[in-house]
């Protein structure tokens, strides 16, 4: 990458270090957010050219209560490359979004307001809620109070507004580098303007379409869900054993199956099912096709137990030989292999469950037998599936048609990721986009599938590995994306539909909006042509009441955050958008749908780098999240540590890598932080008032040269490992390098540098002096998108602007300055100096003690190295007499093997 700052001369004299007599990491989070603010330091630049900047689709928290500590994980190894690429001379565009429509926000106005929607209801100006906060969350279902949809919809914008609010609070004390004049909405207007249009678009193209069809319904929050949000979960349940009658038990068909398995016996054919409620459903058996224990079956019919319904045997390869019994009902619907059945066989709908997870008020048509009906009309009708599954056992327990007991078990049960009870599949009139689940061809007429994983190919992952799981989930799709959703807070679907002279709603007659009138509320705006009156009525029209599936606003962030349709200056230098930073359990959802959305309208990718982070693991090694109940809030961790301890923690895990919660970490974080205020205020004032320099000609000594090529080395290596997007390696060299900068260096030439008594040579404390400045001034860039806090107060201390608007080092003037220097020397003067104090502190004096003499053993190649240094490791050694350096071939390090230590000077304490 070329660096727009390299030519930048840096001032060689700079003003008198002005360092605090205390110095704290302390309160440095609310005194640099507001200088930061104030000086617009990651303001960004609307002028700059499309080349010039580097833009970032900033994922939207969910408003839904409180951010965790695993949002301040990855959010900061965004921050981390918005930093790093700032000051690599990038405009960054860093915005932020609040993803505020939906069912998660839904649901924490019903607890925190106590209220509930009920759409029929009118608006009232003046309601107020029962309840405003914690009490909230105790209140029964039950006991919320109903308010109108537009009611409802003002507690959702006043709630989300006041928790925005917080998490702005947070992501400042976090110290993210976001220019806060860019922030979205997904509710917002732009948001459902970008939204609107871009569907109305799918639509024109055929992308998008409406289907009655079988789809998952959560029977809690009622409310259709997409494949992308189930989540398969272990559920209780029993095996039961049903009898099904051979329509003609005494056929050669029904002998040749008896004869081959003892499931078909005494005029019937046994299956096993977990779910005997569905028995009015069934609408046939299925077998393999391979499967000869009912291979003579196929083609004939039994009766269902109960009901007596007449259904087919049929095969299907999806059927399980060695699952149960090896023969299977076919109900609509049980499961999505059932659906896949209905399809396929071309099999008739028998649906008895409604969208609350009732069975019907009414007994179904094709139950013609006098006891089926009975069974329904006293027994069944208006139950609930689990009190239906009772009735339901204790018939055929006493009909003689269970075989045997229920036998308990788990099975997998499709959850939506947020709901509590297993998902039922119902049908309903719903709005898809076409994604590739099925057979389809994009505007350009390319195979729609290919041409999304074709994408995947083109994309950059970081780390790469997260690339197979986009891969995997676009193979295996098998149904279009669900986009519709019976919710109340969300993007309006803008469409209207006529309704006929007889009174009926024709929903094949779509009435759309003008995309300069969006965004619209088909629930009370009017579409073209038509007067508010006549609404509802015969040759009127009424509005589509669903909402958009929160994804399909998400998938639109690139295109929301950069001004499309808005400000299409702004949109010109953005996208498509350098970075995406997100979760690795969203590359199904968020990734994909955005990189879909982005291929219909603008044929290309949305960004060029996707960067995924791993999870946060609790204790038990268990991913935090708010639903398992076992998130940690960061503010008291942010608090109590410092900013910069938390953002080191969270930068020492890699992408991809989950990582555990370690406060040990984040300590380890504060003393590194501390430690660059202490050093740095050490190394900066040993040149008392005179002004510090950065002239790195004036390095002229060995050790400060050595110092020098290591310091660019550190910089190369940190350098390739940030244009990777591997932070965590760039961390580690860097503070490896600070640690023996601090441990070995400092020490090494502090009374060269000090020179108190005027007995070096002015070039030679000239050298020290512009050495430690150099190395304070590059290491604190180096450290800046990791600790911006402790690297700004430094800065401060002794250069204008901020360390955050300054260039990125780079290693050329360093090597320059070094010249030929061996950065081992410093290696070797460092391992010397250690083995000198090693001898004090196993005699248990101060290191001020001197030696009168010392022999000091080390590999001969490394006796060159030390001697060039001799003087600076007598002075930090304190070695009064003679120090006397031997080469051996066997040493393999630096050992003291003489010594005569002074008169001791004793420890304190």
């Amino acid at each position: 990458m070329t660096d727009a700052h390299a030519s930048r001369p840096a001032a060689p004299l700079l003003p008198t270090v002005a360092v605090p007599d205390k110095v704290s990491v302390d309160g440095l989070e609310e005194r640099w957010d507001a200088r930061w603010s104030e000086n617009g330091v990651y303001a960004f630049d609307r002028t700059a050219e499309r080349a010039e900047v580097y833009s970032i689709d900033t994922p939207p928290p969910s408003v839904s209560g409180s951010l965790h500590v695993g949002h301040v994980f990855s959010y900061t190894h965004t921050d981390v490359v918005a930093r790093f690429q700032r000051m690599r001379g990038k405009h960054v565009f860093y915005p932020m979004g609040w993803d505020d429509n939906g069912l998660p926000t839904e649901r924490r106005v019903q607890n925190y307001y106590g209220v509930r929607c009920d759409p029929s209801l009118p608006y009232d100006p003046d309601f107020t809620p029962p309840h405003a906060g914690g009490e909230g969350k105790s209140i029964k279902a039950a006991d919320q109070v109903a308010v109108s949809r537009k009611n409802f919809v003002e507690l959702c914008e006043r709630l989300t507004a006041e928790d925005e609010k917080q998490f702005e609070a947070l992501w400042r004390h976090v110290g993210l580098s976001v220019d806060w004049s860019h922030h979205y909405q997904t509710i917002g207007r732009s948001a459902q303007q970008v939204a609107q249009t871009a569907f109305l678009r799918n639509l024109g193209r055929g992308e998008a379409y409406q289907a009655a069809a079988p789809g998952l319904w959560d029977v809690t929050f009622q409310t259709a869900v997409a494949q992308a949000e189930l989540e398969a979960r272990d559920y209780p349940g029993h095996y039961h054993r049903v009898a099904f009658a051979l329509t003609d038990p005494d056929s050669e068909a029904a002998t040749t199956a008896s004869q081959r398995t003892d499931t078909v016996h005494d005029g019937a054919v046994y299956i096993e099912t977990t779910r005997p409620e569905l028995l009015p459903a069934v609408v046939a058996l299925i077998a393999h096709p391979d499967d000869e224990r009912y291979a003579s079956l196929i083609g004939t019919t039994v009766r269902s137990p109960l009901f007596g319904v007449e259904v087919p045997v049929v095969a299907h390869p999806a059927a399980e030989p060695d699952k149960g019994t090896g023969i299977v009902m076919c109900c609509t619907f049980g499961d999505l292999t059932d659906v896949q059945w209905w399809r396929e066989l071309d099999l008739p709908m028998r649906s008895v469950i409604r969208r609350d997870g009732r069975l019907l008020d009414e007994c179904p048509d094709w139950i013609t037998s006098a006891a089926g009906r009975e069974l329904w009309e006293t027994q069944l009708a208006g139950k609930t599936t689990f009190s239906a599954r009772q009735q339901v056992v204790d018939a055929l327990r006493a009909s003689g048609e269970l075989a045997g007991e229920p036998v308990a078990t788990q099975r997998k049960a499709n959850f939506f990721e947020r709901g509590e009870k297993p998902l039922e599949i119902v049908t309903s009139r719903q709005w898809y986009i076409r994604n590739g689940g099925r057979p389809a061809t994009d505007a350009q007429g390319r195979d729609l599938r290919e041409g999304l994983l074709a994408r995947g190919e083109e994309l950059d992952f970081h780390p790469d590995f997260m690339k197979v799981r986009y891969e995997n989930w676009v193979r295996g799709l098998n149904g279009d994306w669900l986009v519709s959703r019976q919710r109340f807070f969300g993007v309006p679907i803008p469409v209207w539909y006529a309704v006929g002279e007889d009174g009926e709603v024709d929903h094949s007659t779509v009435l759309t909006p003008d995309e300069a009138s969006l965004p619209v509320d088909p629930s009370s705006d009017t579409p073209p042509g038509y007067r508010p009156e006549q609404r509802g009525v015969p040759g009127g029209f009424v509005g589509e009441v669903d909402v958009m599936d929160t994804w399909a606003t998400s998938s639109l962030t690139p295109q929301i955050a950069g001004g499309w349709l808005r400000d299409e200056d702004l949109f010109a230098r953005v996208y498509p958008m350098d970075l995406r930073p997100q979760g690795q359990d969203i590359i199904r959802t968020w990734l994909f749908s955005t990189v879909l959305r982005a291929h219909l309208e603008f044929d290309g990718l949305p960004w060029r780098h996707a960067a995924i982070s791993g999870w946060i693991l609790d204790p038990d090694r268990k991913k935090m999240s708010k639903s398992k109940g076992n998130v940690v809030t960061p503010m008291d961790l942010l608090r109590e540590h410092g900013s910069d301890a938390v953002r080191y923690w969270a930068a020492s895990a890699r992408l991809g890598t989950d990582a555990a919660f370690e406060v040990g970490q984040m300590k380890i974080g504060r003393r590194l932080a501390i430690k660059v205020l202490n050093a740095s205020k050490f190394a900066l004032t040993m040149g008392g008032d005179a002004p510090a320099t950065l002239d790195p000609s004036a390095v002229t000594e060995p050790v400060d040269r050595a110092l020098l090529a290591e310091l660019a080395d550190v910089v190369e290596r940190a350098t390739a490992a940030l244009e990777l997007y591997d932070h965590t390696r760039a961390l580690e060299v860097t503070e490896t390098f600070f640690w023996t900068f601090c441990d070995d260096y400092l020490e090494l030439v502090k009374d060269r540098a000090y020179d108190s008594e005027g007995t070096y040579p002015a070039a030679a404390v000239a050298s020290a002096r512009a050495a430690l400045a150099v190395t304070i001034d590059v290491v604190l860039r180096l450290l800046a998108p990791v600790l911006p806090f402790a690297t700004e107060e430094v800065w401060s201390w002794w250069r204008e602007g901020s360390v955050h608007a300054a260039s990125w080092p780079v290693s050329g003037p360093l090597r320059e300055a070094a010249g030929d220097a061996d950065p081992g020397v410093l290696t070797v003067t460092g391992q010397a100096l250690a083995a000198l104090r090693k001898v004090k502190s196993e005699a248990k004096v101060s290191q001020r003690t001197t030696f009168a003499r010392v022999r000091l053993e080390l590999p001969a190649e490394d006796v060159a190295r030390v001697q060039a240094t001799l003087g600076d490791l007598r002075s930090a050694g304190r070695v009064r007499g003679d120090l006397e350096v031997m080469g051996a071939q066997a040493a393999e390090t630096v050992s003291v093997t003489a010594h005569e230590l002074d008169e001791p000077t004793p420890r304190k304490g």
